[in-house]
């Protein structure tokens, strides 16, 4: 087992920074030993005698002047002493970090902003010089290379091609983020292969307008550059099929995003019905998978953040998981959406996370396999930069427990405005902020008796609920619960129903829901008592 000494170096008494990254050693194979503060140069030499370490790491958190007369003194010591081909690594600020660069005597220098898994890259190098150390160019690769630090995505679109374009390269060349998602505008998303239908007093309303394949083509390009970033793109609202096979030509789309029931009469943003979204949606689903490319079906979020009752929104989480499995595609992305709907609180919203991947996890096996990505809620944010700061943050911790493959970041402005490349690449710094602080260590927020007794009600509940579903359809389905017309019936009852629904003819909208004590319920309308899933489904279904 390869050997690491570490020591706070002179009269530096900060050994915060050089513990963790010990910590991080230990997780990759490495026995660790601690000098701790204050150590002198002459010390140190004797302690690299006697252990023979296979790297020295060396702290230092004072002036950078005083440190270069160490490094002058360490130089003369270990030459004195004898010692050859000793791998020095060095740990500090960014003034000292500098200082150690010039010298010219370490192998590697971090100056305090390195994300977890760039150190965590070099400790791998250093155990095994097999390691590929090759971006790798597909999902699944990626998150083999880094997790359990999880990937980091953030959507991207200015109102041009190109303040887009030029923002993208920025946000690529920092390196902050492993996934950009393009956002076309809903003119784009709409009517890309239909232009003679789009209102151009739109343009770049919601997203950059791309209108032509070489559009896309421009942003992929310039993202070549920095890290490399994974590239991905909305999946539209209508043509989804034309634009699958556009963005995975175009951008090499790391994975589909695309609901079961929505981009429908349901929300407006196309005007299939709830059977024929449903129908096209799988199908594109299918196209994915044939190809060997990771699914997202985002569709549990949608429901949640129209107010649906949280049992409903476990039970569509699993819908979209099975639909995505009898659809034949193997590699599934389970997006949970934390935050919504408003008034949740952090106890609710883990249990109802849980509850939605346990289910999900039912369907795994040999042939289809699951990766967590969590998100904060974008309505949540507050418009005051600040404020917003904290609640990014602060949601990011809660997700945490789900033991993320991706974190999905949405930017601290996204409650006043659409993000520029400077404001999302701080709020992906916030982000590696919190995971350097509390990816390893972290308390586990999943062992908590409230959280876990409201999980088993809401997995309980929406088994009922997707019971129903079943029974609902039987007659006339060999497999409700991927029929498109089974799945439209049930939103046309309201076995599947939210509150906002009210008014439109397509739909059912005679569903209450309410927040008590931070969960959302379903309601008697004239009581205002909770309803269980079962006494609901009886009532539409008998």
């Amino acid at each position: 087992m390869k050997k690491i000494i570490g020591a706070a170096l002179g009269t530096c008494v900060h050994v915060g920074g050089l513990h963790h990254f010990l910590k991080l050693a230990e997780t990759e194979g490495y026995k660790t030993i601690s000098y701790g503060p204050a150590v002198s140069v002459k010390r140190l030499v004797n302690i690299i005698l006697e252990e023979k370490p296979s790297i020295v790491a060396v702290s230092y958190r004072l002036t950078p002047e005083t440190f270069a007369e160490l490094l002058t003194e360490l130089k003369k010591e270990i030459s004195r002493a004898g010692i050859e081909n000793i791998r020095l690594i060095f740990g500090g600020t960014p003034p000292v970090a500098e200082v150690a660069s010039n010298s010219g005597m370490f192998e590697r220098v971090f100056n305090g902003t390195e994300p977890a898994d760039k150190i965590k890259e070099y400790l791998r190098g250093s155990v095994d010089k097999q390691v590929d150390e090759k971006i790798s160019s597909t999902l699944i690769g990626r998150i083999n290379q880094k997790y359990p630090y999880p990937l980091i995505r953030h959507h991207f679109g200015r109102p041009t091609l190109q303040e887009t374009v030029e923002g993208a390269a920025i946000i690529a060349e920092s390196g902050v983020l492993d996934v950009l998602s393009i956002g076309p505008d809903q003119n784009a998303q709409e009517h890309f292969f239909r232009p003679q239908e789009m209102d151009h007093s739109q343009d770049g309303a919601g997203g950059v307008p791309v209108r032509k394949p070489e559009d896309l083509e421009a942003i992929y390009m310039s993202t070549r550059r920095g890290n490399f970033p994974l590239v991905r793109c909305y999946s539209g609202t209508r043509d989804l099929l034309k634009w699958a096979e556009m963005s995975v030509r175009t951008i090499n789309n790391a994975w589909a995003a695309i609901p079961l029931c929505w981009y429908s009469v349901i929300d407006g943003r196309s005007k299939r019905t709830i059977e024929e979204a449903v129908t096209e949606n799988q199908q594109v689903m299918k196209w994915y998978a044939e190809r060997g490319i990771p699914v997202e079906v985002n569709e549990s979020h949608q429901w949640s953040l129209r107010d649906a009752h949280d049992s409903l929104a476990v039970a569509m989480a699993f819908l979209a998981a099975y639909n995505a499995k009898k659809m034949g595609v193997t590699h599934y992305v389970s997006q949970y959406m934390f935050n919504n709907p408003p008034g949740t609180t952090a106890e609710m919203d883990i249990a109802k996370m849980l509850a939605k991947n346990e289910l999900i996890e039912e369907l795994c096996d040999k042939k289809f396999t699951v990766f967590r990505e969590v998100r904060a809620g974008l309505a949540h944010f507050s418009s005051c930069p600040s404020f917003a700061q904290g609640q990014l943050a602060a949601s990011a911790v809660i997700s945490l427990a789900l033991k993320p493959h991706i974190l999905h970041v949405v930017g601290f402005s996204e409650g006043d405005h659409a993000i520029y490349a400077d404001e999302l690449i701080q709020s992906c710094n916030i982000i590696h902020g919190v995971l350097h602080n509390l990816l390893y260590g972290m308390p586990d927020l999943t062992n908590n008796l409230i959280v876990k007794s409201r999980k088993n009600h809401l997995k309980d509940e929406a088994r009922i609920l997707l019971e129903a579903l079943r029974k609902s359809g039987e007659s006339e389905s060999e497999d409700p619960w991927s029929d498109p017309a089974v799945i439209s019936k049930a939103v046309k009852t309201g076995l599947l129903d939210t509150p906002h629904f009210q008014g439109n003819p397509h739909l059912c909208g005679n569903i209450m829901t309410r927040l008590i004590n931070g969960a959302w319920y379903a309601v008697d309308k004239e009581t205002g008592e909770i309803i269980t899933e079962s006494d609901r489904t009886k009532k539409i279904i008998g």
